[in-house]
């Protein structure tokens, strides 16, 4: 007999509806493969209310509601919960789904509703930085008092496995370096400055394809790229870095002309995010560099990320993510989903 698992989802922009597309895609496998059955049994928006009905939420329907700009509440079978802390308490969830945006100064209020999930007996998923550069210690620290699971892949590049890499597959590894690609906004203006798009324009179409916020200023000036970089030092070099603390240089002086420059000459701009230590000495940065082809960045175009580690025990390794999208960030959400709820069953 599969087992229900009951989910409560804060957060139902293009990730979380995303995410509700990919549970009702793979409810097959993950009844059949793992003996899961989903029920989202809560779902609370900014501007679009809160939904709680314990038998189940209709995920299409959800959907629906927000595409037509409606009121979740609708949904609700009786009185909706005031607000994402009173969804949690009364939602009585195995899991909680967290996608909210970011706040790159604090990871609140992203922290409070994680540590509130997890006091409750929740495993707790999170597409957010905040939480991972702002409370890592804290919320890992939590939830292995409490037996469940805090994961977080979706965090840097989408949901290509970094975190679970580490975790999982590289035991042992001392991580020494990492430097990378990994703001897809960025990538993507450089890239269609390129094809001699203006950068308004080039900004107006990330815009509009989704991965750009209508204030652009995280992406554009580094902090987006800074709390990765944090993200990573803090998960797997151990160190906890706050982003502030980045040398940080955002794309924002870049012009058309320097583009144009940069191509004649046989090489491109990149806003590259590093971070090294060195006898006991950690550097992290985020700045724009010309490169030219030899360097293994180069070929990153558009929307695609790449990092490239270097550890103590073996060479470089990299990894590239092509033109990701809002589905990739889901399938993190997801992959992390199953392997929370495998993690509670006995071995």
């Amino acid at each position: 007999m599969n087992e229900e698992v009951r989910i409560a989802m804060l957060g139902f922009g293009n990730v979380g509806r995303a995410l509700a597309k990919l549970l009702q895609l793979k409810e097959y496998e993950l009844a059949n493969q793992y003996g899961i059955s989903c029920k989202v049994v809560g779902i609370a928006t900014k501007r679009h209310g809160i939904a709680l009905d314990q038998g189940g939420l209709d995920l299409e329907w959800a959907i629906n509601i927000l595409d037509e700009n409606k009121n979740l509440s609708d949904l609700s079978t009786h009185p909706s919960p005031l607000n994402s802390s009173n969804l949690i308490d009364q939602s009585n969830a195995h899991v909680l789904f967290e996608s909210t945006p970011v706040d790159y100064e604090t990871g609140q209020p992203a922290v409070g509703y994680l540590q509130q999930g997890l006091d409750l007996g929740m495993d707790v998923i999170t597409a957010n930085k905040g939480p991972v550069v702002h409370a890592y210690h804290e919320l890992s620290s939590l939830a292995k008092s409490k037996g469940r699971k805090f994961y977080f892949e979706s965090a840097v590049m989408d949901g290509t496995p970094i975190f679970s890499m580490w975790r999982e597959t590289l035991p042992g590894a001392v991580l020494n370096s990492f430097r990378g690609v990994l703001n897809s906004t960025t990538n993507l203006i450089l890239t269609l400055m390129e094809q001699n798009t203006s950068f308004a324009e080039a900004l107006s179409h990330a815009q509009s394809i989704g991965i750009a916020e209508a204030d652009p200023s995280g992406d554009i000036d580094g902090w987006d790229a800074a709390v990765k970089v944090a993200a990573l030092v803090t998960v797997l070099m151990g160190e906890p870095l706050n982003p502030a603390e980045i040398d940080r240089r955002g794309i924002g002086k870049i012009s058309a002309q320097m583009v144009s420059e940069s191509r004649r000459g046989g090489k491109r701009w990149k806003l590259i995010c590093e971070a090294e230590r060195k006898n006991d000495h950690l550097h992290a940065a985020v700045y724009p560099k010309e490169i030219d082809s030899s360097d293994p960045l180069y070929n990153v175009m558009g929307t695609s990320s790449s990092i490239t580690f270097k550890s103590d025990v073996l060479g470089a390794l990299s990894i590239i993510e092509e033109n990701p999208g809002i589905e990739t960030t889901a399938y993190g959400m997801l992959a992390d989903f199953i392997n929370a709820v495998r993690s509670r069953r006995p071995s």
